[in-house]
């Protein structure tokens, strides 16, 4: 197991943050907060720049959307709901106390990164938004130059974008985020600073929508493996999530050195607290599972529908030749074997 690092390089404890103000209090007054409770995590406490960056998510999808009604093209309200919702739990983990109590317990910590990072990117993702943007924007005016529309279009065909998406790329960068970021040093110099916690909270929601990306399938994208691959791909990372949240649970020593005694709502154990935070590791891979799991069977679902579709018009076309001619097969296997 990872040792346990109690005091920094120069014996300096490394228990509260430093840097420009970055501390577990910020959003009260430097005062303790009180132990955690699920309604008081639940209260409303605004960031401002994650309440701006949800307002952009939201206004942006819904300018598309309303686009595409006005000018009388169909954009199914699904859509719309689960971008909605995906919005909603981006904005519950980081503009609640939750948030708060997120600089000083690992427990509640954890629950901020599983849901930026397994289940706000599947919500997001089903609401279409690639789609609705190349729907939404205008092609660009013959000799304009590019558009935004056509930069999309660039970026999605790029070399880049084919290397982030491939899942060679996303699975190790999936669970690098995890065992990386908790099992080295690099956790406690990002939560010395503002701008490293920012950092951090956006980088678990776009490693969670690269990795879903290609597995949800609802977005035009490089990689569109068929149903069965996806399916492998999305429980090729979840072992390795599950024996990280039991590592944390069996973890003798502390793992992180910024939530400290002082930083802590009174009377914590911080120990007992570090394995509460590994469960909700190791519990939370059943809740996006099973999303993905059901989506993905709804998917090949309507997939085979449309294929039956097809056929049968192409059937009425052609006055159904293909099953008249292997019809004919049939017959020539039953003459050849009289003969």
């Amino acid at each position: 197991m990872p040792r346990q690092r109690g005091a920094g390089r120069h014996g300096r404890k490394r228990g509260r943050p430093m840097g420009d103000g970055m501390t577990g209090m910020h959003h009260h007054g430097g005062g303790p907060l009180p132990p955690f409770t699920f309604s008081r995590a639940m209260e409303w406490s605004p960031d401002w720049p994650y309440l701006v960056f949800c307002g952009l998510l939201l206004g942006l999808y819904l300018a598309g959307a309303v686009r595409l009604w006005r000018r009388g093209d169909k954009w199914p309200i699904g859509r719309t709901v689960a971008w909605t919702a995906g919005v909603g739990t981006v904005l519950l983990v980081t503009n609640t106390k939750l948030n708060d109590y997120g600089m000083v317990l690992f427990s509640a910590h954890m629950m901020q990164h599983m849901v930026l990072s397994m289940l706000s990117p599947i919500l997001l993702l089903l609401g279409g938004p690639i789609t609705l943007a190349l729907r939404a924007l205008r092609p660009a005016r013959k000799g304009s130059g590019k558009g935004p529309r056509e930069l999309l279009v660039a970026l999605l065909h790029s070399t880049y974008v084919r290397i982030i998406s491939h899942p060679a790329f996303t699975i190790p960068a999936f669970i690098a985020s995890l065992y990386v970021l908790y099992f080295t040093p690099l956790f406690d110099f990002l939560m010395q600073y503002r701008i490293g916690h920012l950092g951090m909270m956006l980088h678990f929601l776009a490693v969670g929508m690269l990795f879903f990306w290609p597995i949800m399938g609802v977005d035009p994208g490089p990689h569109r493996p068929g149903f069965v691959m996806r399916i492998i791909e999305l429980f090729m990372g979840m072992p390795f999530h599950a024996f990280f949240g039991v590592a944390v649970m069996m973890a003798s020593g502390q793992l992180v050195t910024t939530f400290s005694k002082e930083m802590a709502p009174l009377g914590t154990d911080l120990h007992a607290d570090q394995q509460l935070a590994g469960g909700i590791t190791w519990a939370f891979g059943e809740i996006p599972t099973a999303i993905v799991l059901i989506a993905l069977t709804l998917q090949w679902a309507k997939s085979e529908e449309r294929q039956a579709r097809r056929r049968d018009r192409a059937a009425d076309r052609d006055g159904d030749a293909e099953l008249a001619a292997y019809n004919k097969y049939l017959a020539s296997l039953n003459r050849g074997t009289a003969g």
